[in-house]
């Protein structure tokens, strides 16, 4: 009944390990053997590449950093259009009633240029954000992977991309809140400021260092469970799609058709990225924009209904975003020839265990 049951759990995508081989009338906790990161590098070292660094060390995670920071800055800045529109539908859904209303409104009152605010927080901003976002994810799923245990960490990879990618999203957010409020007060308030340079003494003499970081709170609701949506539903994403939709295995396609791959798993990411982070981005725009505000408050005053004004442009970007941030992410590893594992497969010794092998 076990080896029945066993190949069923698995196929789910949040897979759990609730049970474990019973022998001899006992039932045995699955121990920890090797550690992941050296089962990682033996996967990827299987390929038969030279690699410019070990998987794990300090350069590896450096350079991780450096695509993050292409990934994240690069791509938000190309953005900033239809970020400028979004957020102003968010605080003033009277004066911009559509995506296209809200272009034709800001074209026609700042001209085009005036698409282009806020571009400077922003790339400042998600740069330092995607620096401590990717390359602090390698580093909780490889410390978190080794507490596990290579057996518990495949059994319990979900959770373990969860935890790592909440992780880091707490510390890439504080040091994104500064240039988020800028971005905000710019895009959001006419004739407030113009450019980074006017936005921040001004802000610090009108509300102190405060200014810049009291929009930190609702920005972990917002980016913590969309960073946790990324990674994860990424991390499945790719393994699923290796598995059940390309015709041969990773190590056997080439690097254009693996980008291809990446790209379209981001995409997928993206989607649910927008949907459960939505609510608390109008939350954080309208508070950026308002003095003297609380999260409750704003929550409060917009409802149900107005807390999801503006999701169609935010799945619209964040979806093109997302999947454009994993392609660049993946291409800088690719370039910088770092160590890329394969989707993560069971260990021989859990499939032993399990009663998957003879």
């Amino acid at each position: 009944m076990f080896s029945s049951i066993a190949p069923l759990a698995r196929l789910n995508p949040f897979y759990a390990p609730h049970f474990q081989p019973i022998q001899d009338g006992v039932r045995k906790r699955a121990e920890p053997t090797e550690a992941p990161t050296t089962r990682r590098s033996l996967a990827a070292a299987s390929a038969g590449e030279e690699y410019s660094c070990e998987y794990g060390s300090l350069k590896f995670y450096a350079l991780c950093g450096v695509g993050g920071v292409l990934s994240c800055g690069l791509t938000h800045t190309a953005v900033v259009p239809l970020d400028l529109v979004k957020c102003r539908m968010q605080v003033d859904p009277q004066k911009y009633k559509s995506i296209f209303n809200g272009f034709s409104v800001t074209i026609k009152e700042d001209g085009v240029r005036g698409l282009a605010k806020g571009w400077a927080p922003t790339f400042f901003g998600y740069s330092m954000q995607g620096l401590c976002k990717f390359g602090f994810y390698e580093v909780f799923k490889i410390l978190y992977g080794n507490m596990l245990g290579e057996e518990n960490a495949y059994l319990w990879r979900t959770s373990l991309y969860l935890a790592a990618s909440a992780s880091a999203e707490f510390f890439a957010d504080i040091a994104l809140a500064p240039m988020e409020a800028a971005k905000v007060r710019i895009q959001t308030q006419p004739g407030y400021a113009n450019t980074l340079r006017e936005a921040v003494p001004k802000m610090f003499g009108e509300e102190g260092i405060w200014a810049f970081y009291k929009g930190v709170a609702p920005l972990w609701m917002r980016q913590i469970p969309y960073t946790m949506m990324k990674f994860a539903c990424f991390e499945r994403t790719v393994e699923a799609l290796y598995k059940y939709v390309v015709p041969k295995p990773r190590n056997e396609c080439t690097k254009g058709e693996q980008l291809v791959v990446t790209f379209v798993a981001g995409y997928i990411a993206g989607v649910f990225c927008a949907i459960v982070s939505h609510p608390a981005d109008s939350v954080v725009s309208v508070l950026n924009k308002e003095k003297g505000s609380s999260a409750s408050q704003v929550l409060q005053r917009l409802g149900f209904k107005g807390v999801w004004k503006g999701l169609f442009a935010r799945i619209i970007m964040i979806g093109t975003l997302t999947a454009l941030q994993w392609f660049i992410y993946d291409s800088v590893k690719v370039y910088f020839r770092l160590p890329r594992p394969p989707p993560p497969e069971m260990p021989e010794s859990l499939k032993k265990k399990l009663g998957l092998t003879e």
